[in-house]
């Protein structure tokens, strides 16, 4: 009997209806001020950073030459069908808290804590990434002025460690427009957002007039063995499960598809902001699929011109787009493209932030972890001891991380939040066929098991010392479910009161 019950509270679920009546509280409410045109914005704001302005030399030069353009169309295909997904969950659980809410409405409260910590994990050291890609641009700037910031406060280098104070002072920044408010936010987000999609429209139409035929070949390059001396928990999982090196050739698309998938983290965020949404049954839909849409086709345009532009192995690993300008002796486009780079990634660390809170907040609000952080400002109405919680914490990893290996601790996270979103749509469509839906997801059961497939895929492509140290993060995971979050769950608080004589039972036996 008792295993029995502990099963049943590893798996209890959190109905739709009670999921949206704990938003009813104006203590632990958000407040709805975000339209469609916010929620694509807001996609847009995050989707386009650090993939296009920084992933994409190192895609092209270690993986994928310039077939780069397809592994990011093969990441944006993914993307899609788990984007159909969240897309049906946001619109008919339209609260905070993203893949982490739909969990524990379709799988149950054990997997939900385990997308949750999962989720912060992955947008914690997405935004730290951010931050400090950020720092490298603003002081390359600040050096063609003239201004050069000391190297021990400005990162260090490869062979010197240094505190790095301008990303730390950069997510200490955008967590107090945070705290102020969403809406401000959205304002805010929108005009960077146009400053850099027109940036990125200048490096396409620009960089047309400098592509070379030649660049191009091969489009695909030639399959080449593994560099020697690496270990072995540098190597991508699926090269220990028997499959060729994904070094270039075929498989190299598809290394680089995992590279670049960071690159897309972004419409998933749009799915965390759903209880500050004006009409979320009609518009989180529409901007999840609008955001992913758009960043998608430029992702594509980018990649073809800059590796037509510049020979892929001689691309730039920091500054790929700026440096190909330069290559072919184009600096008064360099300059422009730098300082786009600084606003895109100014939008993305916001909004991964703002993301970060919210999951937060929510697994707060359920008591999973401490209540106290599920209170909104009286005034603002934003979760703002959460959002300064984390602000801080980031605020330190951005000041003292190394980049190398973070971006892909990430994409697994994030590919694995896309697969229990995916498996989730068919659980609730079998279990709650009654709910109603604004937007359906299509083909299911189709749709969501090649999702599923298509993201275990990437993760199989990224290399087994991710898969150590994402492993590590959730056996933590484990120690603080059954050490707090399981006894100070909500649901079996509300359970434990519902039906006391059921627990009597099981206690005395």
């Amino acid at each position: 009997m008792n295993s029995q019950n502990a099963t049943k509270g590893l798996f209890r679920t959190k109905t739709v209806e009670d999921t949206i009546r704990d938003t009813s509280s104006s203590e632990h409410s958000l407040k709805r001020a975000l339209s469609a045109f916010d929620l694509t914005v807001y996609g847009i704001g995050v989707i386009i950073g650090t993939g296009i302005f920084v992933l994409t030399g190192t895609a092209a030069k270690d993986y994928a030459g310039p077939a780069v353009a397809l592994s990011f169309a093969a990441a944006g295909i993914v993307c899609a069908l788990a984007a159909l997904c969240y897309a049906e969950f946001a619109s008919t659980v339209p609260v905070a808290g993203s893949a982490y809410t739909f969990s524990y409405a379709s799988l149950g409260e054990f997997p939900a804590w385990l997308i949750g910590w999962d989720l912060i994990l992955e947008l914690a050291l997405g935004a730290a990434v951010v931050a400090v890609g950020w720092s490298g641009y603003i002081q390359n700037l600040l050096g063609d002025i003239g201004i050069h910031f000391p190297t021990s406060l400005g990162g260090g280098t490869d062979s010197h460690w240094g505190i790095n104070i301008p990303a730390a002072l950069l997510v200490l920044a955008v967590t107090t427009l945070l705290v102020i408010g969403v809406k401000e936010s959205a304002r805010f987000t929108a005009l960077i957002v146009t400053v850099k999609v027109a940036v990125v429209l200048l490096v396409i139409f620009a960089g047309l007039f400098f592509i070379k035929g030649s660049n191009y070949h091969p489009f695909i390059p030639p399959t080449q063995k593994a560099a020697s001396g690496g270990s072995g928990g540098s190597q991508p999982l699926i090269q220990h499960l028997g499959f060729a090196p994904g070094t270039f050739g075929v498989m190299g698309i598809f290394t680089a598809a995992a590279v670049v998938f960071f690159a897309f983290i972004g419409f998933d965020v749009v799915a965390t902001a759903a209880e500050e949404v004006k009409r979320p049954q009609r518009d989180l839909p529409r901007g999840i699929l609008a955001s992913l849409t758009v960043c998608t086709v430029l992702y594509v345009a980018v990649t073809l011109v800059v590796t037509g532009m510049q020979k892929y192995n001689t691309l730039s690993e920091k500054a790929p787009l700026a440096d190909a300008f330069n290559a072919t002796g184009a600096h008064w486009l360099s300059g422009f493209i730098s300082a786009g780079a600084v606003l895109g990634l100014t939008s993305v660390t916001l909004l991964l932030l703002m993301g970060q809170s919210r999951v937060f907040f929510a697994m707060s609000r359920d008591g999973l972890l401490p209540q106290a952080f599920s209170r909104v400002h009286p005034r603002f109405k934003t979760p703002y001891r959460s959002t300064i919680l984390l602000g801080l914490i980031v605020a330190v990893f951005a000041a003292v991380i190394p980049l190398k290996a973070l971006a892909e601790l990430v994409n697994i996270g994030t590919l694995a939040a896309f697969i229990l979103v995916s498996l989730g749509v068919i659980i609730l469509r079998r279990t709650r066929p009654d709910l109603p839906r604004a937007f359906r997801t299509p083909a299911v059961p189709y749709v969501p098991i090649a999702a599923i497939l298509a993201c275990l895929w990437l993760m199989l492509n990224l290399p087994v010392d991710t898969w150590i140290r994402f492993a590590v993060w959730m056996v933590v995971g484990l120690f603080v479910y059954f050490g707090y979050s399981r006894g100070h769950a909500k649901r079996a608080q509300q359970q434990s009161v519902a039906r006391p004589e059921e627990y009597v039972a099981a206690s005395e036996e």
